[in-house]
């Protein structure tokens, strides 16, 4: 999965882990583990970034009608005390994103 793959390298580059992944065919869900340091808004914009190169690469077609890969916005929340077995058990639920 190319999305996939994205992600990891980032949080690779960037020194944080990216713990659940999965998603439906216009959204994805993923559960990070990120130092303080980075900003949330740092980490979304480069996984866009790297995937939107990557499938510009592999030269795939943009979904139709749209002018970009990715939408500008994005939802973040962070999950406080809620256990890590729970939130990855909703996000392994989620279907895999084409």
């Amino acid at each position: 999965m190319l999305i996939l793959k994205s992600f990891r390298e980032v949080a690779e580059k960037m020194n944080f882990q990216v713990l659940e992944f999965h998603g439906e065919s216009d959204h994805i869900h993923t559960l990070v583990e990120y130092p303080p340091q980075l900003s949330i808004s740092v980490i979304v914009f480069a996984f866009k970034g790297v995937d939107s190169r990557r499938y510009g690469q592999a030269r795939f077609p943009k979904p139709y009608g749209k002018e970009s890969l990715w939408s500008p916005s994005y939802f973040v929340s962070s999950i406080g005390g809620a256990p890590l077995e729970v939130l990855k058990s909703y996000i392994k639920n989620q279907e895999k994103p084409s």
